[in-house]
């Protein structure tokens, strides 16, 4: 930590911007009340460095503000600075943020929780929760697929699926993702179509029955086919997802207690995120802004 925080003022030094103030984060506080603290103090920017949790606890704090947030990626999960271009190399990171590039996108909410990647019932939540932070560590994203492996035979969910004001549609299916953009781990597109500023998000419902639905599941994703087997996309600004007992949850890799309903609302345009500026532009007007780090 004490190397990338001399990266990052070097850079901001070097763009004219002010040093940044410093705000750690905790287990207990893992964002949200940091980016709360940094507007009070006066920040026009925050960069959250961390993975997709540390994000999603600042968009908590950021969501509405107008206040832009800068990711620097420094965690197993990097979906969001993935999915919308953020470099992962700290300095280039940094130096995105100068340049001035910003976009709005949508954000979800949860029982008043926020997420801007994706949101899952039952299998993808599992495979997260039972993914051993030690090994995580160790070997990082293969972390997954181990698990993955040990809830490929778990049993079927019996659903109800409410988009918007369309007719409630009842599913079997073994895992169903809400998604604001598409882009899993190795580049993967679960959900080709989705965006993250058309204010609505995508819902992949997974209903593989065997070991040979899931390769052909698996299959028909990494080459990018438009239609896949055993996968139904829907899109909605407001999706419910209802099933016949408890399922474990997760926002954004972040596990939460486990419920027999998830509620999506989509808040659009709700964030404004530092973003690669067409043709590799820059800003004079970003020199002005003051940073602050979470």
């Amino acid at each position: 930590m004490p190397a990338r925080r001399e990266v990052i003022e070097s850079v901001l030094t070097d763009a004219g911007w002010p040093s940044p103030a410093w705000l750690e984060t905790t287990e207990q506080d893992p964002g949200a009340a940091q980016a709360r603290q940094a507007i009070k103090n006066g920040a026009e920017l925050v960069f959250a460095c961390g993975g997709d949790g540390t994000v999603r606890s600042c968009i908590e704090g950021l969501a509405g503000t107008g206040i832009a947030l800068a990711i620097l990626p420094a965690g197993t999960g990097n979906l969001l600075a993935t999915n919308l271009g953020v470099p992962l190399d700290t300095a280039a990171g940094v130096r995105l943020a100068t340049a001035g590039g910003r976009h709005r996108i949508d954000i979800g909410e949860v029982e008043g929780r926020a997420f801007a990647v994706m949101a899952g019932v039952g299998f993808d939540a599992a495979l997260l929760g039972d993914a051993s932070s030690t090994l995580k560590a160790r070997i990082g994203a293969p972390a997954y697929v181990l698990s993955a492996l040990r809830h490929l035979r778990d049993r079927p969910m019996s659903l109800q699926i409410r988009i918007d004001q369309e007719p409630t549609r009842k599913r079997q299916a073994r895992t169903v993702v809400i998604g604001n953009v598409g882009r899993l781990q190795g580049g993967v597109d679960l959900l080709p179509d989705a965006s993250p500023d058309n204010g609505q998000f995508d819902v992949a419902i997974l209903a593989p029955r065997s070991l040979g639905h899931w390769v052909a599941l698996a299959w028909g994703v990494v080459l990018r086919h438009r239609r896949v087997q055993h996968r139904e996309v829907l899109r909605g600004s407001r999706i419910t997802v209802t099933s016949d007992r408890d399922q474990p949850r997760q926002l954004d890799g972040d596990i939460i207690d486990p419920g027999r309903s998830l509620t999506v609302d989509v808040r659009p345009g709700a964030l404004e995120v530092c973003v690669p500026l067409p043709n590799g532009g820059s800003d004079p007007s970003a020199r002005t802004r003051s940073p602050a780090g979470d």
